[in-house]
């Protein structure tokens, strides 16, 4: 959430932040509003103290005294303020809770590099990649070639655990798994610290990584625990440091890490979200950077870099966006996309997303660093790596064969024994 100084100090950023993206000032002026009111309802309290105090000073006096009468007067007057003390404390509380109840919803200062649209029509191309793959056959769907050659059975993984699972098999299953390695393998090499998370995480957590009024009618909720499976590893890594002051000197964190991830993916989809595209329970490899806020966008750059380096590599054809107003969240204040070509569609489909969301995440994960000033926010930034399932989508689509097999990508065949093509399972 923002910082309430910006509330108090830079309203107008605020503001001008909602027009960009179409929207109302009213929940601003109402956190505004409540600041003003806890403010003072603070500043009476400290005044009743004040009274309160010199008041109590009088009760020894007349007890000393044997003034009974006196002494009397002045508890029941300090009695009084007590009460009247608690009264506003509980007030104060009350609106505080209800500010940044409201603070919470409000997203993040857009960069100015952000294009304004109303929806994902309004995403613009920054860049292009590798080129469309020609095929002197009519190429099939990825759905059409993990039917045929048995790499995934929908309808077994439906039995037992529903609809949009997926069992894994044979050689598309060893691709999977040397995706991640190759893939952690990669981002590691460029400093990058491999971490496995946890996959569930308490609400306290997952509040301060993400608006949850948004985004938990997607995700698991495991009870009577109070636990959510996690939806994506950026989520409990950015966690990771959470009620923390880090030291300067500890300045970039930069990881890698590697999850399953839940999702319950609610609502309708098309025909194209079909087969292991948009699916329930996935791997996804993921960067993630705790940054000073000076380098934070240099090092959403990085990222990109790292992405579009990793994919150049695959022999992925794709495209990065610059996601709009009307494409964002709440919670990043600019992010890029890649999406591949899947030939059979004749379409682009997000396969990366990479976000910087400077200090949105740190001020509700209470994440500081130390200053001489005191303490400061960090800069918290996630980019995809590889969502495996989507990857495996992309690769065999493009690099599918006439007679159904897929070309394995050359950098991952040496993690698949030299494997060169992917053979059909028997079963």
């Amino acid at each position: 959430m923002l910082d309430i100084r910006m509330f108090r100090e830079h309203a107008d950023v605020i503001r001008a932040d909602h027009d960009k993206r179409g929207l109302s000032h009213d929940s601003i002026d109402d956190v505004i509003r409540l600041d003003e009111e806890w403010r003072k309802s603070q500043y009476d309290a400290d005044q009743l103290r004040r009274k309160r105090n010199e008041a109590a000073r009088g009760i020894a006096a007349a007890k000393k005294a044997g003034d009974d009468a006196t002494f009397a007067q002045i508890k029941a007057e300090v009695d009084a303020i007590a009460s009247e003390i608690e009264a506003l404390g509980i007030q104060a509380d009350s609106q505080q809770a209800e500010r940044d109840l409201i603070r919470m919803s409000i997203p993040n200062i857009l960069h100015a590099s952000v294009p304004k649209g109303e929806d994902d029509g309004g995403n613009t191309q920054h860049s292009m990649h590798g080129s469309k793959p020609n095929f002197d056959f009519e190429p099939r769907t990825h759905n059409d070639l993990i039917e045929a050659n048995k790499w995934v059975d929908l309808p077994r993984a439906a039995k037992i655990a529903g609809s949009r699972f997926f069992f894994l098999k044979g050689d598309l299953a060893r691709m999977e798994l040397a995706l991640q390695q190759y893939a952690v393998d990669f981002i590691a090499s460029r400093g990058y610290t491999f971490v496995q998370p946890p996959v569930m995480m308490n609400r306290q957590a997952y509040e301060g990584v993400t608006d949850l009024e948004d985004f938990e009618s997607v995700m698991y909720n495991v009870q009577p625990d109070g636990l959510y499976t996690i939806a994506t590893s950026e989520h409990p890594l950015t966690a990771m440091f959470m009620d923390e002051v880090i030291e300067p000197s500890q300045l970039p964190i930069k990881i890698v890490g590697v999850s399953p991830c839940f999702r319950r993916e609610v609502g309708a989809h098309g025909q194209g979200d079909k087969g292991i595209w948009r699916v329930h329970q996935f791997t996804k490899i993921e960067q993630i950077i705790i940054s000073h806020p000076d380098e934070s966008w240099d090092f959403h750059e990085e990222l990109l870099t790292n992405c579009v380096e990793l994919w150049d590599s695959l022999g992925i054809h794709y495209e990065v966006v610059n996601i709009c107003t009307g494409d964002m969240g709440t919670v990043a204040a600019k992010k890029y996309d890649l999406e591949a070509w899947l030939p059979a569609r004749e379409e682009y489909k997000e396969i990366v997303s990479c976000s910087n969301c400077t200090d949105y995440q740190a001020n509700r994960l209470r994440m500081r660093y130390r200053t001489a000033e005191g303490n400061s926010a960090v800069h918290t930034l996630n980019s995809t790596a590889v969502a495996t399932s989507r990857a495996l989508v992309a690769i065999m689509e493009q690099n599918q064969l006439a007679d159904g097999r897929v070309r394995v990508p050359d950098v991952l065949q040496s993690y698949m024994g030299d494997t060169e093509t992917l053979e059909p399972c028997n079963w």
